[in-house]
């Protein structure tokens, strides 16, 4: 099974290097990586979705999180503004 022969490898390869605390070790590690980076580059959340084949939005606004500085400037100004 090619899934998981390649989270085998992604973990191993993890272990190798010693990092530690990532949430995904497994293959899903690449898919994340990639949807972060397109992120930062100034892909839609759309874009992403369609591109890892994504049937829900939902699923690809799992990704948004990453993005502190892109979320703070959807953000709308507090209503009478900061007391």
């Amino acid at each position: 099974m090619l899934p998981d022969a390649i989270t085998t490898i992604a973990k191993a390869a993890l272990d190798l290097v010693g990092i530690e605390g990532c949430a995904h070790r497994g293959a899903h590690i690449f898919r994340y990586s990639l949807a972060t980076e397109l992120l930062q580059s100034g892909a839609t959340l759309s874009e992403i979705g369609q591109l890892l084949r994504h049937e829900s939005h939902d699923t690809t606004r799992i990704y948004a999180k990453v993005d502190i500085d892109a979320l703070r400037t959807l953000s709308l100004p507090w209503p009478g503004g900061v007391h």
